[in-house]
């Protein structure tokens, strides 16, 4: 049985998911104000992986990610630009859906903008409202989190730290690791004639980041979602947020299972513009490293620990890989189109596969496992029809790691 630590309990548990015909997935995506980078990529592929891997052991599913087209910073971004937001979100859009496609990410069932669910977004805020939950402060609406009594449980955080004067934070969000201890925004009124704004049974504005997500999952899901997944920044100030706006309004729990991926660091330090380190893609094919390179180099380790990014990394993991493929080559020498599969390397290569992405999606394991069967087994001297099967196996392994073929 597959076993996935699950954030909010911070335990790993056997995984059973809350439907049993169909497995829904929330993925929280891009903030589109600028390109996404492999940092960025490393938490989307996590999520390939898992979505890959449950249709490899037979379930059906339905996955639904966002796109967070209008906050703060697209609109300072678009204005140094000298772009309308649309523009600028637009093309950045357009980016990502190729650098999906480049990277073998399966495209989501749903895919909804923040600025195509504005009325979903308003709808929740105006129950919230009727509710007490939320209230208005100088035009714009502010969400109390003392309302809603498991506030910060996803992150862990010490409510007694909760300051005994209101305070309100007026940003969509605020840079660092910290938490803003106090009342967030939902809806920016427009007061001084903003451009990105909408017209609304809440008068003319926009809405905040944070109630952005729960517009676009009550588009598409109006039930307990089975995993809810995001970057482990999402833990600050972003999905405790969303799990409490949506269960203040719903009579049942967003999300059974939440999965957090953690950062991809470059030479050990944090990737920003600061520093100058962002790498993109691109900027590694041009290095002479191909899309397989690429994103096994962004698989291959746990998910929830820390990966660091370096030029000796990236080249010891893609020689990894040319290992394993030329032990491929010695299979498709051996196999005959007219050999009858068999033999114990097939079972020995699914059971592998299985132990370590069984235990929380452990591709390193996976794949080592792999590999190491291979190696015993000698491919070079196989029977046609044991290294037909073992090769037939693997290509369906590899419809989950999308690395080998």
């Amino acid at each position: 049985m597959l076993r996935l630590f699950n954030t909010l309990n911070r335990e790993t548990e056997d995984f059973r998911p809350v439907r049993n015909d169909v497995i829904t997935i929330f993925t929280c995506g891009p903030s589109i104000y600028q390109r996404a980078h492999i940092g960025n990529f490393r938490t989307f592929l996590c999520e390939d992986i898992l979505v890959r891997y449950l249709e490899y052991r037979g379930h059906s599913v339905k996955r639904g990610m966002n796109f967070t087209d209008i906050e703060d910073k697209a609109i300072k971004e678009a204005e140094a630009r000298k772009m309308t937001v649309p523009e600028l979100t637009a093309g950045n859009i357009r980016d990502f859906m190729e650098e999906m496609r480049r990277l073998r990410i399966k495209i989501p069932d749903f895919l909804p903008r923040a600025s195509e669910t504005v009325d979903e977004a308003v709808a929740i805020i105006k129950r919230l409202l009727d509710r007490g939950i939320a209230y208005w402060h100088r035009g714009n609406v502010y969400f109390n989190p003392l309302k809603y009594s498991d506030f910060g449980q996803l992150y862990g955080l010490d409510m007694t730290r909760w300051p005994a004067k209101r305070k309100r934070y007026h940003k969509d969000t605020y840079p660092g690791m910290r938490w803003n201890l106090g009342d967030f925004i939902l809806w920016h009124g427009d007061r001084d004639g903003h451009t990105i704004c909408w017209d609304s049974p809440l008068g003319k504005g926009r809405p905040a980041w944070n109630i952005q997500d729960p517009g676009m999952i009550s588009k598409h899901f109006d039930e307990t979602l089975s995993v809810y997944c995001g970057g482990f920044d999402n833990l600050f100030r972003h999905h405790d947020y969303t799990r409490a706006i949506l269960e203040s309004i719903r009579p049942y729990t967003m999300a059974k299972y939440w999965v957090h991926c953690h950062h991809l660091r470059v030479n050990g330090h944090k990737m920003s513009k600061s520093k100058g380190n962002i790498t993109y893609t691109d900027t590694l094919m041009q290095r002479g490293y191909d899309v397989g390179d690429i994103r096994f180099f962004l698989i291959y380790g746990h998910y929830r620990k820390a990966l660091n990014f370096s030029e000796k990394n990236m080249q010891l993991a893609s020689e990894k890989l040319r290992k394993l493929k030329k032990t491929v080559v010695m299979l498709e020498n051996r196999t005959a189109l007219r050999a009858t599969p068999y033999g114990e390397t097939a079972e020995d290569l699914r059971k592998a596969f299985a132990d370590g992405m069984d235990n929380d999606l452990d591709v390193r394991s996976a794949f080592d496992g792999i590999y190491g069967v291979l190696v015993k087994t000698k491919p070079g001297t196989l029977a046609p029809g044991e290294a037909s099967a073992a090769l037939r196996t693997l290509k369906k392994i590899d419809e989950v790691l999308q690395v080998i073929f």
